[in-house]
């Protein structure tokens, strides 16, 4: 599997602003996916099946839906319903987000995720191949119901939808537990970053839960995706000023991820970053955040740590760089960029 581009639109803000001439920009370079994000906000699906209605190509992707703010079986409707609305371009992106987004936004508790997404998935799994009618009994997920205030009515069901074609899942993972499986139960794996130079801290967990696999699914089949921010810093129209905004804004993304994506002993992110040999840095930035000094967590960002899991400079410097992600065991490149030369120069060097 060679080397891809997506386009990742993130999170919405105060309000949802789709940039349509980006995506069909991207459709018209080649680019192989666009990806869609849910925080504490808008949904991932609503406004992919926006942009899907004025898209013909490109693959239509969550990066991620959170498990726990949906069941399995709703998340098992969208796909399909996403999967023939767009002619089978829907990409099914699952994660169990953080306690404090689990616990505080969607009320539940924040336990033993790894057993919950294993079960998650198989259920979902087992919805969409559509071989048989659905039942299952776990820790986390009985269906039919047949717990408390049961009324004892529920029989198991199959979908009325058919999949036109399998739908990919992948799941949302930092952690090496999380990675193993996804190696294990699904299509791709998603990052937040990653450092190309350092692939067996993420290679390494997801190649042991593939080799649990029993569906023959092989190894140069699987994806791995990464959001990847590209700021051109001599291209057309930029200025110092307008430079430093972007580089500000790389460090702030970081710095929100490392600092305040987490509680201070449990935080996917700045634990990626203290495998990847960055715990002395990882630790100030949480400190600072934590702490309520966000200005100077940003701050405590270094240069280094942005060009290695960015793509940030002159063209040439980008250019030399990119092979180094071409080099990678990288399949997709999330890419977020405001600069549509950025997106250009990405087609051209992926060829």
């Amino acid at each position: 599997m060679g080397l891809e581009l997506g386009i990742n639109l993130g999170y919405s803000g105060r309000e949802i602003d789709i940039n349509y001439d980006e995506i069909k920009t991207a459709e018209a370079l080649g680019f192989d996916s666009v990806w869609t994000a849910e925080s504490w906000g808008s949904d991932a699906v609503s406004p992919l099946a926006w942009i899907g209605a004025q898209t013909s190509k490109i693959r239509l992707g969550t990066s991620i839906m959170q498990m726990p703010g949906r069941s399995p079986a709703n998340s098992a409707m969208t796909a399909l319903t996403m999967q023939q609305l767009s002619g089978g371009r829907f990409v099914l992106g699952l994660g169990t987000s953080g306690p404090q987004v689990v616990e505080g936004w969607h009320g539940k508790p924040w336990y033993k995720p790894l057993s919950m997404s294993r079960e998650y998935i198989a259920i979902v799994k087992n919805i969409l191949a559509r071989e048989e009618k659905l039942q299952f009994s776990g820790e986390f997920f009985d269906i039919p119901y047949t717990g408390e205030h049961s009324k004892g009515l529920g029989k198991p069901l199959k979908s009325m939808i058919h999949p036109s074609k399998p739908i990919p899942i992948h799941l949302g993972s930092m952690s090496p537990k999380g990675q193993e499986l996804a190696g294990e139960l699904c299509d791709g794996l998603h990052l937040t970053c990653m450092i190309p130079e350092r692939p067996e801290v993420i290679v390494d967990n997801v190649k042991r839960g593939f080799a649990k696999r029993t569906d023959g699914k092989k190894w140069e089949d699987f994806e791995i995706l990464t959001t990847l921010p590209i700021v051109i810093t001599n291209g057309k129209n930029e200025t110092p000023e307008t430079v430093q905004a972007k580089m500000f804004e790389s460090k702030a993304g970081i710095a929100l991820y490392v600092g305040g994506m987490g509680a201070k002993g449990k935080n996917f992110y700045k634990e990626y970053f203290e495998r990847a040999g960055y715990a002395e840095e990882a630790n100030k930035i949480q400190e600072l955040y934590l702490g309520g000094k966000q200005q100077e967590a940003i701050e405590a960002v270094t240069d280094d740590m942005i060009r290695l899991m960015h793509l940030v400079g002159t063209r040439d410097e980008i250019i030399e760089r990119f092979k180094d992600w071409q080099a990678s065991p990288l399949t997709t490149m999330m890419i977020s960029s405001a600069q549509t030369e950025a997106m250009e120069l990405a087609a051209e060097l992926k060829g």
